[in-house]
């Protein structure tokens, strides 16, 4: 009963309203000033770098995608999706992982700058796509949606929230933000994104976990089924609404 109040509780306090809040007349404008001049645009420009010189460029990645140069765009913004010879539903950067295995060279982790900043550049290369995930694809992408969406409307921690929990009710405030509907803001193709509050480059499943932090949950790991699954989710959202790959983000 306890964990029940307690949820009803913080759920019912995103609902709070009024101008203190709102973002700050000196933080919108620092907003808008940064949508012209993204800093996160320097970190796409060094996995530009890095994705040249340490994985072999656009002609490597279509390579092991196994694809054409010419279909790589748009079957980027396709991503999350099935790679046959890796077995799973992965990310862009799970993809850059098994590059460098394939190549014989030390695996960098996820979360590294390495991994962060050159995906973000790859996914940057499908600008202006529609994007293109089909969660009808093939039973991998079906079985990841399935668990993508259980994952976004469990229950889990402390406080008993899920994602849903929040993001159904778009438009309430939770800590001066205001919660968006994450299929009209794009979210799954927006990411990689700047963080404002973090002075730095963050993927969607990054941001995912300190979501999960927040609402005092467990955090999913990085490249797990469960949290590809949720990206995938979440991607399609984006989807749904017609939305384009638009990379690197700005985020408060």
């Amino acid at each position: 009963m306890k964990k029940i109040l307690l949820t009803v509780a913080f759920v019912s306090s995103l609902a709070i309203s009024g101008e203190q809040f709102s973002m700050s007349d000196a933080d919108k404008k620092m907003y808008e000033e940064m949508k012209e001049n993204n800093p996160a645009d320097i970190f796409v420009a060094d996995g530009e770098e890095k994705f040249e010189e340490l994985f072999g460029g656009e002609e490597a990645l279509a390579k092991f995608l196994e694809v054409s140069e010419k279909e790589l765009y748009r079957y980027i913004a396709g991503f999350p999706r099935y790679i046959k010879k890796m077995g799973n539903v992965v990310g862009l950067d799970q993809v850059l992982q098994a590059m460098q295995v394939e190549a014989g060279k030390k695996m960098a982790p996820l979360g590294s700058e390495v991994i962060d900043f050159t995906s973000a550049y790859v996914k940057s290369l499908a600008n202006d796509e529609n994007i293109t995930i089909d969660v009808e694809a093939d039973d991998a992408i079906k079985a990841s949606y399935a668990l993508g969406e259980k994952i976004y409307s469990t229950r889990r921690g402390y406080r008993g929230l899920s994602c849903k929990s929040c993001h159904a009710m778009a438009g309430a405030l939770l800590r001066t933000q205001r919660l968006p509907d994450m299929g009209e803001v794009n979210t799954g193709g927006t990411w990689p994104a700047y963080r404002m509050t973090m002075s730095k480059l963050v993927t969607l499943q990054e941001r995912s976990q300190k979501c999960m932090i927040d609402a005092g949950q467990k955090p999913l790991p990085l490249g797990s089924k469960e949290m590809v699954g949720l990206e995938v989710y979440i991607t399609n959202m984006a989807k749904e609404k017609k939305q384009v790959i638009e990379i690197p983000g700005l985020k408060r």
